[in-house]
């Protein structure tokens, strides 16, 4: 039987233990310089999967991640982060990990093998949600009996994987496979596997939120401003997009409820932050081209007056 590739020894292993700290640190540097390039030969199941997320997020579905260990805990970040970042309603996001989430410094192994209970824990999974699963090995009971269900369920599946050919990837509708080089402690995935785990959920996450347009500019113009950091940050992006004064951008996003995209568009000229949702309404919550209506709107309206 052919050893997986994230259980295989790396070729600069040999003597790992008796070379200089500074060697290995340097050698660690460079695998997971290599575990990230990984990504570049999946760009386009991470698009397609991007895409089923936004379409869940539009259609009031759930985006579900789910995984097991390593794995789980970088699932588990990306979802966590999705509310402070884009505003993604906590609803519309669960996180299913093996065990449940650690609360301790613990985090028991045997438990990605229990599949029990599975069928209760997504009880409300449908086809309205997304499956996010990932697992290095791609053979996780937990994760694959959870993309059997789904597959059931009609519920589209991303998964993330590190060993082409396994059979989380033959279930995902969108296969995501890593190709990372084996590990330079053997069959330890947080390192390599879990460095390129990370960037495709950000990947993903992020071109997600880019399709629904939460990004603009390089921008997270649909951030949640719930600390003075971030308050300032939105103040600072309403000045960027429309060059209004900083005591310009704060009226309007009093005015807005906080809501930056409505607050863009009342400091550059909506009536009110009604008359900011209704353009972006019409825009299916895009910025850009609401901007673009308001200003047309602007300009017959400057046309009427001077005839």
């Amino acid at each position: 039987m052919n050893t997986p590739a994230t259980e295989q020894l790396h070729q600069d292993a040999t003597g790992l233990d008796t070379r200089p700290l500074a060697e290995v640190a340097h050698l660690l540097a460079q695998s997971q310089a290599a575990a990230a390039q990984a990504t570049l030969d999946a760009i386009a199941p991470i698009c397609g999967g991007a895409t089923a997320m936004a379409n869940t997020i539009r259609s009031g579905g759930k985006l579900r991640y789910l995984a097991a260990g390593s794995s789980g805990l970088m699932a588990a970040s990306d979802a966590l982060e999705l509310g402070g970042t884009f505003s993604i309603p906590p609803s519309q996001i669960r996180i299913h990990m093996a065990g449940g989430l650690p609360t301790t410094a613990e985090m028991p192994g045997d438990v990605e093998d229990a599949v029990d209970g599975l069928t209760d824990e997504l009880a409300d999974m449908d086809a309205a949600d997304t499956l996010i699963a990932v697992s290095a090995s791609g053979t996780t009971p937990y994760t694959v009996a959870a993309a059997k269900l789904a597959r059931d369920r009609g519920t589209p599946v991303i998964g993330i994987a590190n060993n082409a050919g396994s059979q989380l990837l033959k279930l995902a509708d969108h296969a995501v496979l890593l190709a990372t080089p084996p590990e330079l402690i053997s069959g330890s995935t947080r390192m390599g596997a879990g460095t390129a785990q990370k960037i495709a959920l950000n990947m993903l996450s992020t071109l997600m939120a880019v399709a629904l347009g939460h990004v603009q500019d390089g921008m997270m113009i649909n951030l949640r401003a719930d600390n003075d950091k971030l308050r300032a940050r939105a103040n600072g992006i309403v000045c960027q997009l429309t060059g209004v004064t900083p005591e310009r951008a704060e009226a309007a996003l009093k005015t807005a409820g906080g809501n930056l995209k409505c607050a863009a568009l009342v400091a550059a000229g909506a009536g009110s932050a009604e008359d900011a949702q209704a353009l972006l309404d019409e825009t299916s919550g895009h910025l850009r081209p609401a901007m673009k209506r308001l200003n047309q709107n602007k300009e017959t309206i400057n046309l009427g007056e001077t005839k």
